[in-house]
């Protein structure tokens, strides 16, 4: 099977998470249409899923909204570094969500960050993904011919690459199959790479680390913790006489479940670490680790 990695990217209202679950096939995203009002039309955090689909194994990453000013800069900030983590070693495609219509302005300044965000080289691996209603093609086709000088730009820079994605006919598999081979296309034309730079060469650096240090972190914990259960339990046993077995199968039992719950630990490091930005400390990250293992 081929593996594809997709970033999704641009303005808050575009279809962006609609896109992702037209593309698995499933409702993988939370879309602004299911989400209460006050959650409408932005995606808050930078989310990763994976399926398989026409025997490619694709994985998408769904952003929040570059030029989203209901939320804080830094916080868009934080979350576009966490898609970066998420997205490393780098994305096969970028793709970037554009409603079928006219080209406002917050859609253009949010094609000026996605720039900002992954380099000028980043054009090559991009395609624009319009999303549209029940417009007909030749209807839309019009459009995107009558459109103004700055989208017909981001056309160029993207040599004419696009793609028109009807999210409300998600069942119509053959748009999702033409999308992915128009992707192979682009990605063969980049001699089958995917898309890096130095910051993702950096982002790879610092994953790699972090997921180390953590690994031999719960390593060690793990070990601190088995010595105090068997501590805890040899006094027990030394008072223990009809009761002794029943203390080491509880014994047998604790030791079973602290190894059951590290080992639960380390298997999400690789995932904890991409929602970490450089600046956050390891105990900030064991701690977070902690709570979203309990919940």
């Amino acid at each position: 099977s081929v593996s594809l990695s997709l970033s999704l990217s641009v303005s808050t209202g575009a279809g962006k998470s609609s896109s992702g679950n037209t593309i698995l096939g499933r409702d993988a995203f939370n879309a602004a249409s299911k989400q209460p009002v006050f959650l409408s039309s932005v995606t808050r955090q930078c989310r990763k899923k994976k399926g398989k689909v026409f025997n490619r194994e694709v994985t998408i990453v769904d952003t929040p909204g570059l030029f989203d000013t209901s939320l804080p800069a830094s916080t868009v900030k934080r979350e576009i570094a966490k898609c970066i983590n998420m997205s490393a070693p780098g994305p096969h495609a970028i793709l970037l969500v554009i409603k079928v219509g006219p080209f406002t302005n917050e859609e253009q300044d949010a094609v000026k960050q996605v720039e900002e965000v992954f380099g000028k080289d980043a054009w090559k691996y991009t395609i624009i993904l319009f999303t549209q209603d029940d417009q007909t093609a030749a209807e839309v086709e019009r459009q995107l011919k009558e459109s103004g000088p700055e989208l017909q730009e981001i056309l160029r820079r993207v040599n004419h690459r696009y793609h028109i994605l009807n999210n409300n006919k998600t069942n119509e598999r053959g748009q999702v199959l033409d999308l992915l081979e128009k992707v192979e296309k682009m990605v063969g034309a980049n001699g089958g790479q995917f898309y890096s730079n130095y910051t993702y060469q950096q982002v790879v650096r610092m994953l790699d680390q972090r997921e180390e240090e953590l690994r031999e972190l719960y390593q060690k914990k793990l070990e601190q913790e088995v010595k105090a259960v068997e501590s805890k339990y040899e006094e027990k046993l030394k008072e223990a006489r009809e009761e002794r077995q029943q203390v080491e199968e509880r014994l047998k039992s604790e030791l079973e479940e602290v190894k059951r719950y590290y080992h639960a630990l380390e298997s999400g490091v690789r995932h904890v670490v991409e929602q970490t930005v450089e600046t956050d400390s390891l105990e900030k990250i064991v701690k977070f680790h902690q709570t979203l293992r309990l919940n």
